[in-house]
């Protein structure tokens, strides 16, 4: 094969192959559920943040191409195998028209992107609610190693969330004081955001699908931080304002499994998952002395945070009945 043709060849080979990989990345990207590509968005916001997602990968693929598929050429079609290693090639100084060209061409590739970007801002950050909507705050607390959801009329959640879908929900996101920084994350319905001790955090969300969510804190806060799991489920307007009251009047009443879910999420993460860092207390006849364990939940003690500080007299009644069921006879 004659050697121009040759450089012809490698050159559309190589050309081909970057232009391969680059297709086929970018459509496993958008079309992906796993690794670094985003989750199917349940948001409106998620949904802004996908399309800038979107948006800015097009435009570095096509950079990506702009410089890669150049040197490809280059490499391909000037070798230079006859040519002593010590000779220098030709010096070129100086081409304004491309020197203006490849500095105009980023400045315009960044005001779009910035334009872009501003124009999906707003509905991110505040979502726009119907007309005679009712607004719904709800109170998320960052604590270890758990996420504490408490609803407007007094309902209390455990690890998962329940929002309405097509209403607009705003989450207030917290820690206590005596607590640290914990990040809120489900990255189906948009980005994190920080609990931060003592302070308030606001931000909206309007869910477009309905389904579950699954989540996990971004932050690291501590030996336990792995099994610091949140889950969003996202209900039918209807359901959600019955599972609300329903909820907030079984609780107020003692019927609820309330106790159970406060155990399983805020005791068992340590005392039955982590034996190196807490001993295993199901069983125990200390679990039976109410004003024992109240004090142990609401102050701490050694190494465990006071992780019931700050909570209703009706949670503190359900753990302490649930705890109760399970306490071992003294001797």
């Amino acid at each position: 094969m004659p050697p121009a043709v040759r450089r012809y060849v490698i050159s559309g080979l190589l050309i081909a192959a970057l232009v391969f990989l680059v297709a086929a990345g970018f459509l496993a990207w958008i079309g992906g559920e796993g690794g670094l590509t985003p989750v199917a968005p349940a948001t409106t916001g998620a949904e802004a943040i996908q399309d800038i997602y979107l948006f800015i990968g097009a435009f570095a693929s096509i950079i990506f191409l702009v410089v890669t598929v150049p040197i490809a050429l280059f490499v391909a079609g000037f070798r230079a195998r006859t040519r002593d290693r010590s000779v220098e090639g030709p010096q070129i100084r100086g081409n304004t028209r491309l020197e203006i060209t490849w500095t105009i061409v980023p400045i315009l590739i960044l005001v779009a992107i910035s334009v872009f970007v501003f124009v999906k801002l707003p509905g991110i950050q505040e979502p726009k609610a119907a007309v005679g909507e009712p607004e719904v705050t709800i109170r998320v607390e960052g604590r270890q190693f758990y996420w504490r959801y408490v609803y407007p009329n007094g309902a209390i959640g455990i690890d998962r969330l329940r929002l309405p879908v097509d209403r607009v929900t705003k989450l207030a996101f917290t820690a206590p004081e005596h607590d640290v920084v914990h990040s809120w994350w489900v990255p189906a319905l948009g980005g994190k955001f920080d609990s931060i001790p003592g302070q308030v955090t606001e931000f909206g969300y309007r869910p477009t699908r309905t389904g579950v969510f699954e989540g996990r804190c971004g932050e690291f806060c501590g030996l336990q931080h792995g099994v610091m799991l949140a889950t969003a489920e996202v209900l039918p307007g209807d359901e959600f304002d019955r599972w609300v009251e329903e909820t907030a009047r079984v609780q107020q009443a003692g019927d609820s499994d309330l106790g159970e879910e406060l155990y399983a999420g805020v005791c068992a993460k340590c005392h039955d998952l982590a034996p190196e860092y807490a001993p295993r207390i199901a069983g125990s006849p200390v679990l039976a002395e109410r004003e024992a364990v109240s004090e142990i939940i609401q102050n701490g003690r050694g190494r465990m945070p006071a992780v019931g500080r700050g909570w209703t007299d009706a949670e503190l009644d359900a753990l302490l009945d649930f705890t109760e069921t399970i306490a071992g006879r003294a001797g």
